[in-house]
């Protein structure tokens, strides 16, 4: 074939390829691409999603290379890196002026986030993060209007806050729909200012749902990958009826861009805050009074739990609605107030959304049977305690302590000389541990010297001898694990369960 020849046929292959291809696309429906339905949701809802402009002052240090200040983050949030580079380069580095060393004179930084309008009245729902520590909040309107707002309230647990504010002309206003509803793959449309631009409408899919990314005790997150950029934090999330269904928190992104990673505060758990808020100007949640720990299969194979399920009670709180309710550490919540307790995040969640001074009913196992309490809730106080650490004196030399060895422990009476030693409270009670074998299950689950046994089998135990017994007796039964109760120096207790194998 000659060369013109080819070139010829190559042209009309072409031409083939490129109509069938567009015959393809032609046959591709509409939903496949995104439902129809996005740009009148979006023309309808986009007048009540606002910009948040907050302003701060800032005491400028000397060293002409100092970072300006940032608005507090929780310890590891992905947001930190995002406002370290908003208040560092987009705000132009060090101030100008001075000498390196030179103190300069208290200025103000400036940041942006996205909110949304829950009542005409003028009442906007935000990300606690995008305010936090401002002394000067305002709401941009769509149409550029900038108004002063005021702060209602916040919960730094869920980073939510509300804003108030007089407006100047009607207000279009959204509601909360119902985020237990949403199913995977369900779309969903992120409005918000991203890098500063205001206005923008992204769409995507519900990834997944009850997402714990570890960033608070409320955990519950919507995964979308709706476009979420620096920017959109405290912006709603809306189903395709216009209802706001969560608010747009924080991405995960080694670029700082959208990756298809982001998360969303579910609508149940803010109505519930942004009521509470406008109501008190504060959190008042549920509180049970005990302390919990995942129920893992061997904890649920050492108390006759199939399957593993529900929330461990490690320890109780002397003066907290548990303890005269009869629950007991040892005792595994299954079910509160008619909600059924997977794991121990259920639980505190479904606690700390029941009124305070509520009676309940809990359902919790206790030696492999199911047994109810009824509880009346307290509150939960979100004072945080903050605990020194003493500081180290030169200890005396102490006599050896004569040690029995079993589950690869090293286990002492718990003598004067070892409650001195490891720290340990009179009113602790059991045998101590003194040592633990390099590649143990011990060593693998944690246990160290300094640890007190208190219960094997749920079965109290007051010496090693004690300990040795009950293990043995395991074995002989066919148990592939014990259950520990174990408590530090303070009386603080956690369960662990080591094979005996």
């Amino acid at each position: 074939m000659t060369e013109p020849a080819l070139s010829r046929r190559l042209r009309l292959m072409g031409i083939a390829i490129s109509f069938s291809a567009a015959s393809l696309l032609a046959s591709v429906p509409a939903s496949a691409r995104g439902p129809d339905g996005i740009a009148d949701i979006a023309e309808k809802v986009i007048d009540s999603v606002v910009n948040i402009s907050t302003s701060q002052s800032v005491e400028a240090k000397g060293g002409g290379g100092s970072r300006e200040a940032m608005p507090q983050l929780p310890p590891g949030s992905p947001f930190e890196e995002f406002f370290d580079d908003f208040f560092k380069n987009r705000r132009g580095g060090a101030p100008k002026g001075g000498e390196r060393g030179e103190m300069q004179p208290p200025r103000k930084t400036n940041s942006l986030g996205s909110g949304f309008i829950i009542d005409a009245t003028g009442v906007v729902v935000t990300n606690n993060h995008v305010i936090a520590d401002a002394d000067e909040i305002n709401v941009i309107m769509n149409d550029g209007t900038k108004i002063k707002a005021e702060l209602v309230g916040v919960d730094k647990k869920t980073d939510i806050a509300v804003l108030k504010f007089k407006p100047v002309k009607p207000l279009v206003a959204v509601k909360f729909g119902d985020s237990d509803k949403l199913r995977l793959g369900e779309w969903v449309i992120a409005i918000g200012n991203p890098f500063s631009l205001g206005g923008s409408v992204t769409a995507g899919i519900v990834s997944a749902r009850n997402r714990d990314i570890s960033q608070g005790p409320y955990d519950n997150y919507i995964q979308t990958d709706a476009s979420i950029n620096r920017g959109n934090s405290g912006g709603p999330l809306f189903n395709l009826e216009g209802e706001v269904v969560g608010v747009n928190t924080l991405i995960i992104s080694p670029t700082g861009g959208s990756i298809g990673l982001g998360f969303a505060v579910p609508s149940k758990t803010v109505a519930g805050v942004v009521d509470q808020l406008r109501q008190f100007g504060e959190l008042r949640r549920g509180w049970l009074g005990v302390r919990i720990q995942q129920v893992t299969d061997e904890i649920a194979e050492s108390l006759n739990i199939k399957p593993a399920r529900g929330a461990l009670v490690a320890g109780v709180d002397d003066k907290g609605p548990a303890k005269p309710a009869g629950i007991e550490p040892g005792d595994v919540v299954v079910k509160f107030d008619g909600k059924d307790v997977k794991d121990p995040k259920d639980l505190s969640r479904v606690v700390a959304d029941t009124a305070v001074g509520k009676e309940v009913d809990v359902v919790i196992i206790r030696k492999g049977k199911e047994e109810s309490r009824k509880v009346t809730l307290g509150r939960l106080e979100d004072t945080e305690k903050v605990q020194q650490a003493a500081a180290k004196t030169k200890e005396d030399p102490v006599e050896k302590p004569v040690t029995q060895k079993a589950l690869g422990l090293d286990l002492a009476a718990l003598s004067k000389d070892l409650r001195t030693k490891y720290k340990v409270k009179d009113s602790v009670k059991g045998v101590i541990v003194t040592g633990v074998d390099n590649g143990s299950d011990a060593a693998e689950k944690r246990l160290s010297a300094g640890d007190i046994i208190v219960e094997v089998a749920q079965e109290a135990v007051t010496n090693a001898a004690d300990i040795k017994k009950r293990v043995d007796q395991l074995k002989k039964d066919g148990k592939k694990s014990v259950l520990l109760l174990v408590s530090n120096g303070e009386g603080e207790l956690r369960f662990v369960a080591l094979s005996v194998q």
